[in-house]
């Protein structure tokens, strides 16, 4: 069924759930896992970005990355699981772009990743990696969102 499981880590909640999904479906599906870390190379564009060497700043963005590849796969280790991680730029390309792009060449069985679940004007001015993954995969993803917080009365 699944024995290659692409799992995108990016450090937030929604991504630590969706790794925890992709370790469940690989220990009962003996499957392997690959981490990758897309480095947004678009950030640069922000205000903030603008006083800063863009070399030291794509450094720390890699830096950060490699150092959240390396947790998530002690995380898989630790469950038994065969894992390996890579670390990718997204120059001129999106994040989900990128993540659709290595899951052709893994070549993966199944993507899957956390979603914070945006919608309307949100999901518009933010932009969905999730939703762009979901369009263009050439294999099934499972979006795995977060537990809505507010709950109704």
């Amino acid at each position: 069924m699944y024995s290659r499981i692409l799992v995108p880590v990016d450090g937030s909640e929604t991504s630590k759930l969706g790794l925890a999904e992709a370790i469940r479906l690989a220990r009962a599906l003996h499957a392997c896992i690959r981490l990758i870390h897309v480095v947004d190379i678009g950030v640069l564009m922000s205000s903030e970005a603008a006083a800063v060497s863009y070399d030291i700043f794509i450094d720390g963005l890699r830096v950060g990355g490699k150092a959240l590849l390396e947790e998530a796969a002690a995380q898989v280790s630790k469950a038994g699981i065969e894992v390996d991680t890579a670390l990718l730029d997204a120059w001129d390309t999106g994040v989900g772009e990128c993540i659709v792009q290595k899951a052709r060449e893994y070549p993966a069985d199944l993507i899957v990743c956390g979603t914070h679940g945006r919608r309307g004007v949100r999901r518009l001015l933010m932009g969905s990696d999730a939703e762009y993954i979901v369009r263009h995969s050439p294999v099934p993803v499972l979006l795995v969102r977060a537990p809505d917080v507010a709950k109704p009365a």
